[in-house]
């Protein structure tokens, strides 16, 4: 299977993209190397003959057009977007700009690259979102994000990802264009961008410097390991039901002050210093309109799929924080990037 893949260079698109590669498909990576796209997140690939590179930006139609004729690929994953809460809140255009009109000039694209060809019933576009798309939960653990809850996005990140999940659902409805969504709980592990909560804590108390937590830590998020959503996304888009949306969640809800004490524990095993590593912990000022809470109820995934994560919160944090002990190299060149090591999102 031949996957255009947008967003390839970032976080979960380059596990994603490792993973197809090893699994025998042939990628199309079209990425338009902003500041959190990594290039070296691919280096075990870069040379494979089914791996293809396009720097391009999905607000480009031009650009799509051409890329779509040359490669012709079976299917659309649509990683591509701006994704940081804190960043959006600072400058929320380049998020409409990027996540909105880039995903209408993307589903453009391909609805006429898919007509062209006949409309093959095999051809599938896979939009990847978010589970913020649906607003905050109480803090009740029997109350979880379904496929069927409403809609109530709280950011402008998550309010540019549910008007491009609505858009999507409209090219199906007005169109007939086969798409598949996935609504994904808080990704983690090996090539985290350093300005997301897991590596700012490594990354933080590894220098000695505060570690930063947000008012008095209590939101409660749902840890997916990266590579667990990595598999459940190549399954939907080769399996999913036409029009179906999947939520993936990890199944590992946490606090966040429970998860940097967690970090924290690691950290004095495999690298002690004089004093604990929980002593950095700092509360400060908490971001304008916080979620209190997300959880995933990954019921349909694994009823229809068969999909579950493989890996608990212990481990996939173990594994993390060696990654990152590993290849200091990797953060430390992104570290230069702007933004990044700064508090965000204070402008509201």
């Amino acid at each position: 299977m031949k996957l255009l893949v947008t967003g390839g260079a970032g976080f979960i698109g380059s596990a994603v993209v490792r993973r197809a590669i090893a699994q025998g498909h042939s990628i199309v990576n079209v990425d338009a190397l902003t500041y959190a796209a990594c290039l070296e997140n691919l280096a075990t690939v870069a040379e494979n003959p089914r791996y293809a590179f396009e720097k391009a930006d999905i607000c480009d139609r031009a650009a799509l057009d051409r890329i779509f004729q040359h490669h012709q690929p079976d299917a659309v994953m649509h990683l591509a977007a701006e994704s940081h809460v804190d960043r959006s809140i600072d400058g929320p255009a380049r998020f409409v700009e990027t996540n909105v009109m880039g995903s209408f000039q993307l589903l453009q694209a391909a609805r006429a690259y898919w007509d062209e060809r006949g409309r093959p019933g095999a051809f599938r576009f896979h939009h990847v979102s978010t589970d913020e798309v649906f607003g905050s939960l109480p803090a009740d653990p029997a109350v979880k994000f379904t496929e069927d809850t409403p809609y109530d996005p709280r950011s402008p990140y998550s309010a540019s990802k549910a008007a491009s999940d609505h858009l999507v659902r409209a090219w199906h409805d007005t169109y007939g264009l086969p798409v598949v969504l996935s609504n994904c709980s808080n990704n983690y592990g090996p090539y985290h961008f350093p300005e997301k909560l897991i590596p700012v804590v490594i990354l933080n108390a590894l220098a000695g410097k505060p570690i930063p937590i947000y008012g008095q830590g209590e939101n409660v998020r749902d840890w997916l390991y990266v590579e667990d959503h990595a598999e459940a996304l190549l399954l939907v888009v080769q399996k999913g039901a036409v029009g179906r949306s999947y939520n993936i969640g990890g199944e590992n809800e946490a606090r966040n002050i429970d998860l940097v004490r967690m970090i924290c524990a690691i950290l004095d095993r495999l690298r002690p210093t004089q004093s604990r590593h929980e002593d950095l912990i700092t509360f400060v000022t908490d971001r304008p309109g916080h979620d209190l809470r997300y959880a995933i109820d990954p019921t349909r995934i694994r009823q229809e799929l068969g999909w579950r994560p493989s890996v608990t919160l212990e481990t996939g944090l173990e594994q993390t924080v060696r990654w990152y002990l590993d290849n200091e190299p990797w953060w430390r060149a992104l570290q230069q990037r702007d933004g990044v090591g700064q508090r965000l999102g204070l402008k509201a």
